[in-house]
């Protein structure tokens, strides 16, 4: 009989029993790739690596008689590493809508979860997932669609809360290690999941249960972490962050999101890296974390999608 005694409570994203059991509380309802009737967006899965069992869900906008390859997107989902899929109806949404807005093609990662699956297990998946990416550089690769319709001369890194983390660290490592066939023309950061050893901003007027949530949920997903200073999470302490391999970043956060300070000093911290790009800091009035996944059909997140898309947009008209 399965133990019923809890060893971690997360909710309401997941709780582990003691035998081990782990039961995810959200970002469970998944979806089949298709072609979607609101957007015309079409979409396919890859398996990239049989034996991790790490793949990519591809979308590709309306057929159009496009006289140029169209930019790219790789996009990481969120959920606090440990719940979410890149094929969950959330995220199958959300990439069907900013696809068809941008007129871009889009690469969504779906990396290996914590618990079962520690960090920094997501960022070496996302990092396959790149390599794989970049193997289309000379329209060669195993993917015709990456072939036929993607420029990886204009490539866009995205993601939203962990997600954007993960884009983060995969745009140092770029600029680190490089990357070839990948040229990151941008990087969008959506409600950046970062924290820190102590406390900024407003971030005291925080509940504290609230607090200490975010603080005991990193060392959860990442058991070997250094302390809450750890550069993974808090990028006012990576001497890589410099590094950053894109151009132009833009930093989404919302105004009554626990972690928004954060993304502003992420914004303060790059410019002060010794990096040579531009960043800016878009903030929402009114909402809160990742607010546009919750009630796509708002106002406020279409509005939200069409910044982003302009983000994108903006760049590979330049």
């Amino acid at each position: 009989m399965a133990s019923t005694e809890i060893a971690h409570d997360f909710s309401p994203l997941l709780v582990v029993y003691k035998d081990g059991r782990v039961h995810r509380l959200a970002g469970n309802e998944l979806v089949d790739p298709s072609l979607d009737p609101l957007t015309d967006v079409e979409s396919k899965d890859v398996v990239i690596s049989p034996e991790t069992a790490v793949s990519v869900r591809i979308y590709r906008p309306k057929p159009t008689a496009q006289p140029h390859k169209l930019p790219l997107l790789i996009y990481f989902h969120g959920g606090c590493f440990c719940i979410e899929s890149a094929f969950s109806t959330t995220y199958n949404r959300h990439l069907n809508s900013l696809v068809a807005e941008a007129n871009v093609i889009a690469v969504s990662v779906d990396y290996r979860l914590a618990p079962e699956h520690p960090l920094p297990i997501a960022y070496e998946d996302s990092w396959d997932a790149l390599k794989w990416v970049a193997a289309h550089s000379a329209g060669t690769g195993p993917e015709e669609w990456l072939n036929g319709i993607a420029d990886l001369e204009r490539v866009y890194f995205a993601g939203d809360s962990a997600g954007a983390n993960i884009a983060n660290r995969m745009a140092i490592r770029v600029g680190s290690e490089g990357s070839s066939g990948l040229n990151l023309r941008g990087l969008l950061l959506v409600h950046p999941y970062f924290w820190g050893g102590k406390l900024i901003g407003d971030e005291e007027k925080l509940n504290p249960k609230d607090r200490m949530f975010i603080e005991k949920l990193w060392y959860f997903v990442y058991p070997k972490i250094s302390g809450l200073d750890d550069p993974i999470v808090n990028p006012e302490f990576d001497p890589e962050l410099g590094r950053v391999a894109a151009e132009r970043v833009a930093v989404y956060v919302a105004e009554k999101d626990a972690v928004k300070n954060r993304g502003w000093l992420y914004s303060e911290c790059l410019q002060k890296s010794g990096w040579s790009g531009t960043v800016d800091v878009v903030e929402t009035k009114g909402q809160g974390h990742v607010f546009h996944l919750f009630n796509p059909t708002s106002d406020e997140a279409v509005d939200f999608i069409g910044k982003l898309a302009a983000f994108i947009n903006a760049g590979h008209r330049e």
